[in-house]
């Protein structure tokens, strides 16, 4: 009966393959420390001339050696040439980075968009705030156009406004315009070549 490499026991680094993997197994049986350190050295050539590449690389054959420990399950009893990574610090994860998820009201408009509404409802009244106003009203506009290619009402961007601003900023639909967005198709050219006459 024909033996399958899933019923074989799992390859610890499977880009050296199972004969690398059966060295190191059979390294892990030699008595002799010395004769062992021998085979170390042959097995460590061996991955080094299965990836040539890897030779550009700083510090490769520290890497090296680290995999052939890994391989072994740390249990390779030899004269390393270089200090080992630890077991424990394979396993070692990041600190992670604390996020401040803040509740977005809309999403498509995102958070920055909130904070601006609310700075531009604190600022005085005049001829700046109105044109703040105005400014983030269309880029309100052109947020929503990006998700939804059809017209954009500019009253549910009014209201949008003033629901973000408690209120604090009013615009009238029969006063105030906003900008016409249309959606620009990329120009395709063509795939097929003229043939010249």
């Amino acid at each position: 009966m024909l033996t399958y490499n899933t019923q074989l026991k799992k390859i610890v680094l499977p880009e050296y393959g199972r004969n690398i993997q059966q060295m190191v197994e059979q390294c892990l049986e030699i008595e002799d420390r010395e004769e062992r350190t021998h085979c170390a050295h042959t097995i460590v050539r061996i991955m080094s001339s299965m990836f040539p590449e890897i030779k550009q690389e700083a510090d490769w054959e520290h890497k090296l050696w680290d995999q052939l420990a890994i391989m072994s399950d740390f249990r390779l009893d030899i004269d390393y040439p270089y200090d080992i990574v630890k077991s424990e610090n394979l396993e070692s994860r990041p600190v992670p980075i604390p996020y401040d998820f803040e509740k977005i009201k809309y999403r498509h408009y995102g958070k920055i968009i909130e904070r601006m509404i609310d700075r531009a409802a604190k600022y005085p009244e005049g001829e700046e705030r109105d044109a703040l106003v105005m400014l983030l009203a269309n880029h309100m506009k052109k947020l929503i156009y990006q998700i939804n290619n059809e017209d954009v009402d500019d009253t549910k961007i009014f209201k949008d406004l003033y629901h973000y601003s408690k209120g604090r900023i009013r615009l009238d639909a029969s006063k105030h315009k906003l900008h016409e967005y249309q959606v620009v198709k990329p120009v395709q050219t063509s795939s097929k070549k003229k043939k010249r006459k």
